[in-house]
């Protein structure tokens, strides 16, 4: 895992796919979105969808879950080689979610990060912000879901 100062813009990582079934968009919709075009086939088909869509808070969901699952990976990759492990802290926010596309049952969604900038904290010393877009796309390479956001980095210790 590198260090805030290692990071460059443009910077791009490959966070993994996912396959969304009807199965874990009505599990999903069940406990988190309730709403009829996300739970049942038939009334789904007769919505604007025309047919069984995933809830864009899942396929955000799935992004926090690759996105933990790609840093733990890196990490252990590092510390099985001896290489120092950075962390990161909290996020300061997103913004511009757009969920681009209805993601239906059977899309696998590919997502990616990819870095925008980076600064210095002024709060917290020994730490940075790094920006980035995080993107989806579907299998057919078509864009489906992104939004913009920042986390603090740790920076190289002195």
């Amino acid at each position: 895992m590198t260090y805030f100062e290692d990071v460059q813009s443009g910077e791009t990582a490959d966070l993994g796919s996912f396959t969304f079934t009807p199965e874990s968009i009505r599990a999903f919709a069940v406990r988190f979105d309730p709403q009829p075009f996300h739970l049942d086939e038939e009334a789904a088909k007769a919505s604007h969808y025309g047919g069984l869509i995933a809830s864009g808070w899942h396929v955000a969901a799935i992004w926090m879950r690759l996105m933990v699952g790609h840093w733990n990976r890196l990490a252990a990759e590092a510390r099985i080689t001896g290489h120092p492990v950075a962390q990161l802290g909290p996020s300061p926010g997103f913004r511009d979610m757009l969920w681009l596309q209805p993601v239906r049952a059977g899309d696998t969604l590919r997502y990616v990060w990819e870095a925008t900038g980076r600064r210095s904290s002024a709060s917290r010393p020994g730490w940075g912000i790094v920006t980035m877009r995080n993107r989806a796309f579907n299998q057919a390479d078509v864009p489906v879901f992104q939004f913009d956001g920042a986390v603090f980095w740790q920076a190289r210790p002195a």
